[in-house]
């Protein structure tokens, strides 16, 4: 903790202006995405309604902002949800949607961007599937962390494990974890999320799985408690787990690697073309390419913790620093409004 608040007291803090904007935003259920959304816009909004997917169009008449910002249009949105945007652009209001699931769903995406006057992005490779569906203003907006939810704390002996890996179990995620299931068994790990039973050695992996999906908070506070937390993204082809008839890569990094670093621990991330841009390998992350290499790493930063831990604590400047959703909210409503 002494690290983490020397790593915090040199964070420089601009407080942004506040607009003369009425936004409706629009959640998607996303807590960890929807919390940080929410608190920006309303710090730097003059006002900020949050309305629900059934009756976005019902706030909207009510409400008239200059802005209806929708978070991702799927999952939980209603049948009638591209009509009710239709007729709030009908009203004269500005419509924007952030699509944050991106390249996974691209068959309801290349549907629903072109009903939307601004199309928001956290994946380079559907910038120009957006494009080619006919939308003029397509930006990419990279993901971000909520300040309310990851940040560094102390937790208690329950939350405190040497590894830890929140997510479900895609098929590269079970291939991973089958062939460092022997390292891992001696370890104490964390493994939650659904479909593990995918498992191959779960002899060996079982008593460190909770098959349940765990809310942000819960989260956050195995992350500051883990010394090493694994990150490694979902792969993209279209099938069981995807909706991704189109086909397209994956480029941009998620949520979790923004939100593991606000905590102050060590992660370990699989690559993505865009990751440079915002962490330096070595430096504030650490990553791998294969499994041979991310047990060489896991053994070596749990044998060095003052290594590991200068790493952390960098990660956790860069991201309080850079990578809030109040540094996405300034950039996405300057696009959204220009």
């Amino acid at each position: 903790m002494g690290g983490c608040t020397a790593a915090l007291s040199q964070v420089v803090v601009i407080q942004p202006a506040v607009r003369h904007l009425k936004v409706l935003y629009i959640p998607q259920g996303f807590t960890a995405i929807d919390t940080g959304v929410q608190d920006a816009l309303s710090q730097m909004c003059s006002a900020c309604v949050i309305g629900t997917p059934a009756t976005m169009l019902a706030d909207a008449e009510v409400h008239r902002p200059d802005l209806v910002l929708v978070m991702n249009g799927l999952h939980i949105f209603p049948e009638d949800h591209l009509e009710q945007v239709q007729q709030i652009r009908a009203l004269g209001i500005r419509t924007a949607i952030w699509f944050v699931d991106d390249p996974y769903f691209t068959e309801d995406t290349a549907l629903i961007c072109q009903s939307y006057d601004v199309v928001f992005t956290h994946e380079m490779s559907c910038l120009q599937l957006y494009r080619n569906q006919g939308v003029a203003r397509v930006h990419y907006l990279p993901l971000a962390a909520s300040a309310r939810i990851f940040y560094p704390r102390r937790v208690e002996r329950e939350h405190q494990h040497d590894i830890c890996f929140i997510g479900n179990a895609f098929w590269n995620r079970v291939k991973l974890f089958d062939h460092l299931a022997p390292f891992l068994a001696d370890k104490r790990v964390l493994i939650v999320g659904g479909s593990w039973d995918r498992l191959t050695r779960r002899d060996v992996l079982e008593r460190f799985i909770r098959p349940i999906f765990m809310e942000p908070w819960e989260t956050a506070q195995y992350y500051n408690g883990s010394k090493i937390v694994i990150n490694m993204h979902r792969p993209t082809d279209p099938g069981l787990d995807n909706r991704n008839t189109h086909q397209l890569s994956a480029e941009s990094i998620n949520p979790r690697t923004y939100e593991i670093a606000a905590c102050g621990t060590l992660q370990m991330t699989d690559v993505r073309k865009d990751l440079e841009r915002y962490y330096r390998p070595g430096y504030d992350i650490e990553t791998y390419s294969g499994a041979e290499e991310l047990q060489t790493k896991l053994d070596y930063y749990l044998k060095h913790d003052w290594e590991r831990e200068r790493i952390a604590w960098r990660a956790l400047h860069t991201t309080m620093q850079k990578h809030m959703y109040s540094n996405r909210m300034e950039e996405l409503l300057d696009k959204a409004m220009a």
